[in-house]
């Protein structure tokens, strides 16, 4: 069922309609069998950028649609009560183009970010290696200063669209500490640079998640995005903008479960009547629907922080929480509503579920959101 929304004006109303239009007719009828089959959708992405949904947040005189976040965050939930592999890659193709447009010179803005936003160019995120992870500051991936630009060698873990990106923010070191990290923009198609073959993971299946290896990769020093060191400063900066888009996918994915269960309950029957009229399992929506809309009460008022100029730190952190969390519980009492049938691969609740679990984890997992708010209370 459609969520009704208090948009700030026709413009956004509009804009979801369009999306509600383009999930219904490009992504609906095809998210099964791709999912299952483990299969990227070719063309979804070019179609979803001619619609202008890649660039939303973005201003128009780049290429962007000149949209709040907090139409952009619901333009994501909208998308995720769909496809919640397709979402979760709009959501770091935005949180990719972040960097450039917040660190990155005229020149290079000029250059890059409306390729981007128009989604002639995919950007992917490479933070993560496979022994920093939640601890950003223990990056290994070496960029040693060469004639013209930087020679990059180590390994990259985790990055969604993996070998499909165009291009790749990548935090590399380049000195000492935590001040000795430094963010390149650097494109696919770089000589000494490989991908390793995706990640075999529980769900979001249909978008590949990949490491990524260089070997003496030369990366030119026009790629440099902000200061040589100013790395992390980069990066925790856009994952405060990552969070909400993650909160929002999770609400999406907890929506539609929601609906699944919903709509399973008014259909089944025991004792002579829908199951959904009995108090017991009636309760248990009710809880269900209480949280979806929690969760979307929450990264709405962090999303409204970070239009109004804001702090929204904290919030990004709160929101991330709630909203995984929420979605966590309601697709395991989704599947529960269903029953035996729940547990099966014929109704998509079982894939939500598993789809849920990651959001727990990636854009910092909910035990470094709790850090994040706990430093917050101690300051």
């Amino acid at each position: 069922m459609p969520v009704d929304r208090l948009l700030p004006s026709d413009e956004a109303h509009d804009l979801i309609d369009l999306v509600r239009d383009v999930g219904d007719r490009l992504l609906e009828p095809i998210v099964d069998g791709h999912e299952k089959a483990e299969t990227y959708p070719e063309g979804v992405f070019g179609a979803l950028g001619e619609a202008g949904l890649l660039g939303l947040p973005y201003p128009e005189e780049y290429d962007g649609g000149g949209q709040p976040y907090e139409v952009y965050l619901q333009v994501l939930e909208e998308l995720s009560s769909r496809w919640a592999s397709v979402a979760v890659a709009v959501s770091v193709h935005g949180l990719a183009c972040f960097p450039l447009f917040t660190y990155g010179t005229d020149e290079q803005k000029q250059r890059w970010l409306p390729d981007l936003l128009n989604g002639r160019l995919i950007g992917a995120y490479s933070l993560s290696e496979p022994q920093a992870g939640s601890d950003a500051a223990a990056v290994a991936c070496r960029a040693k200063a060469v004639d013209g630009g930087y020679s990059v060698t180590g390994t990259k873990s985790w990055i969604t669209h993996g070998g499909i990106a165009d291009v790749y923010n990548a935090f590399v070191r380049t000195g000492e500490g935590a001040k000795g990290i430094s963010c390149l923009l650097v494109p696919r198609d770089t000589d000494g640079l490989e991908f390793g073959r995706p990640e075999e993971k529980m769900g979001l299946h249909a978008v590949p998640t990949t490491a990524a290896s260089y070997s003496d990769a030369f990366v030119g020093a026009d790629r440099l995005l902000g200061a040589q060191g100013q790395g992390l400063q980069i990066a925790f900066s856009a994952l405060d903008s990552g969070r909400l888009g993650i909160a929002a996918c999770a609400t999406g994915l907890a929506q539609a479960a929601l609906d699944a269960a919903v709509d399973y309950a008014k259909e089944r029957e025991t004792f002579g009547k829908a199951i959904i009229d009995h108090q017991g399992l009636s309760f248990l929506l009710a809880d269900m629907a209480a949280a979806v809309d929690s969760a979307r009460a929450t990264y709405l008022d962090a999303a409204r922080r970070r239009d109004a100029g804001r702090d929204y730190s904290r919030a990004a952190a709160t929101a991330k929480l709630v909203a995984t969390d929420a979605a966590m519980k309601v697709t395991t009492d989704a599947v529960q509503v269903l029953g035996g049938n729940g547990y099966t691969r014929d109704f998509r609740v079982e894939r939500f579920m598993r789809e849920a679990k990651i959001m727990q984890i990636f854009e910092g997992t909910n035990q470094i959101q709790r850090l994040v708010i706990g430093r917050s209370l101690a300051k």
